[in-house]
C-alpha cells in the first residue's frame, strides 16, 4: 500500500486564508511532485468506483479461468449489487461522464469529479482522493478538504489573491519559483468556485497546474490537476475537462 505522510499537529481555527493556508498546506505536502507508483488502491466501502470492483472481480477470476468455481461466483455475486446501485441512484451524474474519464461520487463528503481513464487511485495520508498517471508522475488530481466557518469563497478576498496565497503556501514548496498565469470566479448552480492556472518550477522541471476552490459542507475543498510543462498542451484539454467537472453538493444528516 503506498501511503505518505504529512507532518502537521496542532488544530487551527478556520477563520482567515492564512489559516486556510497553514491548515492545507500540511495535507498538500506532497501534491505536485512525482509520487510512487501505487502497489494497491482505497478499499473504503464507500468511496470504491465500478472500476475498481470491476477490477477485482477480473483479478479473482483470472487465476481459474479454466475452473469455474464457487469462489468466483461468489466474486460476480457480490460486484453485481455494487454496479447496479451505483448505475441507479446516479444516473445524471453517470450521464455526465465524457469519453475518456472516470467518474467520481464522493456522497459522504459531498463532491464528484472526473479524472482521465488509465490514471490509478494512490493513497497520500492528508488527501482525500488522489489519482495519477504511473508513467508521467506530475500527471495527476488530487482533492483535499478542511474545515472552515466560512460560508462562501469570496469570503476570502477576489480570486486572484486568494490564488496567489494558495499557490505559495500550499501548492507549490517554498523552494519552488511559482507565477499565477490566470484566475476567475464562477458560479455553478448558486455555488461560487475560484478556478486558477499557475506553474511552478523546479530544478528539474515544471509543473503546470490547474486548481478550483469551494466551500459547502463546513468544508474548504481544493481539487489540482496538473502536467509537466512539457506536455501541457498535449494534456491542457483533458486537465480543464478535470477542473471543471468538479463540483461540491450538499450532504444532508442521515443521507445516504
Amino acid at each position: 500500500m503506498v501511503t505518505l505522510r504529512s507532518y502537521h499537529h496542532g488544530t487551527i481555527s478556520p477563520n482567515s486564508l492564512p489559516q486556510i493556508a497553514a491548515a492545507s498546506a500540511a495535507c498538500h505536502r506532497n501534491n505536485g511532485l512525482p509520487l510512487p507508483l501505487p502497489c494497491c488502491r482505497r478499499t473504503n466501502a464507500s468511496s470504491s468506483s465500478v472500476a475498481i470492483r470491476a477490477e477485482q472481480v477480473a483479478a479473482s477470476t483470472s487465476h481459474c479461468h479454466d475452473r469455474p468455481g464457487r469462489r468466483q461466483v461468489l466474486a460476480i455475486g457480490a460486484a453485481i449489487p455494487c454496479i447496479t446501485l451505483v448505475n441507479q441512484d446516479n444516473l445524471s451524474f453517470a450521464a455526465e461522464t465524457k469519453k475518456g474519464f472516470q467518474a467520481v461520487l464522493d456522497k459522504k463528503d459531498g463532491y464528484s469529479f472526473l479524472y482521465p481513464f488509465g490514471w490509478q487511485e494512490v493513497i497520500i495520508e492528508g488527501q482525500d482522493k488522489v489519482y495519477k498517471d504511473v508513467i508521467e508522475p506530475l500527471e495527476s488530481v488530487s482533492v483535499n478538504m478542511i474545515p472552515t466557518n466560512k460560508e462562501d469563497i469570496r469570503d476570502f478576498g477576489p480570486p486572484e489573491q486568494v490564488a496567489e496565497t494558495l499557490i505559495k503556501k500550499v501548492l507549490a514548496p517554498p523552494s519552488q519559483k511559482t507565477k499565477l498565469i490566470g484566475a476567475k470566479e464562477q458560479d455553478i448552480d448558486g455555488k461560487a468556485y475560484y478556478t486558477f492556472e499557475f506553474v511552478a518550477q523546479a530544478p528539474n522541471y515544471t509543473r503546470h497546474a490547474l486548481s478550483t476552490i469551494s466551500i459547502g459542507n463546513g468544508k474548504f475543498y481544493t481539487l489540482t490537476t496538473g502536467a509537466n510543462e512539457r506536455r501541457w498542451e498535449k494534456m491542457k484539454d483533458k486537465l480543464e475537462a478535470v477542473v471543471d467537472s468538479f463540483k461540491v453538493f450538499t450532504v444532508y444528516d442521515g443521507g445516504a
